[in-house]
C-alpha cells in the first residue's frame, strides 16, 4: 500500500484536513496527476486559507492542467498570506511562479 494509498484511506476514515490534502495534493501532483491534485489543494485552502504553502502547490497544479488565469488568482493569495505571516520565501517563490503563469497567459 502505497502513501497516496494510506492518505486516501484516512481521508474515508473521515480524518479531513488541510495537511492531509495538501499530501494527497502533494503526491499526486508529483505522481503527474495535476487534476486531482488540483481538487486535493482547493479543498486545502478552502480548509485553511492561512495555509501559504497550499496556495503554492494549488497554483502549480492548476498551472499544469493550463488554467493559467486561476493559477495567477491562487498565487496571489498565497502571496498575501505569506506576505501577512512574514513568510518572506514563500512569498518569492510564489512572484516566480505567478510570472511563469502569466508569461503562459500570454500577459
Amino acid at each position: 500500500m502505497g502513501i497516496v494509498d494510506n492518505f486516501e484511506a484516512m481521508l474515508a476514515r473521515g480524518q479531513d484536513s488541510a495537511l492531509l490534502r495538501y499530501s494527497l495534493g502533494n503526491e499526486y501532483l508529483k505522481a503527474d496527476d495535476a487534476a486531482r491534485a488540483v481538487d486535493h489543494l482547493a479543498e486545502a485552502v478552502r480548509l485553511d486559507p492561512g495555509y501559504s504553502a497550499a496556495w503554492k502547490l494549488y497554483g502549480k497544479a492548476l498551472s499544469a492542467l493550463g488554467r493559467h488565469a486561476e493559477a495567477i488568482s491562487a498565487f496571489d493569495q498565497g502571496i498575501a498570506t505569506a506576505e501577512s505571516k512574514g513568510d518572506v520565501q514563500a512569498a518569492k517563490e510564489m512572484r516566480v511562479f505567478r510570472k511563469r503563469a502569466e508569461k503562459a497567459l500570454g500577459g
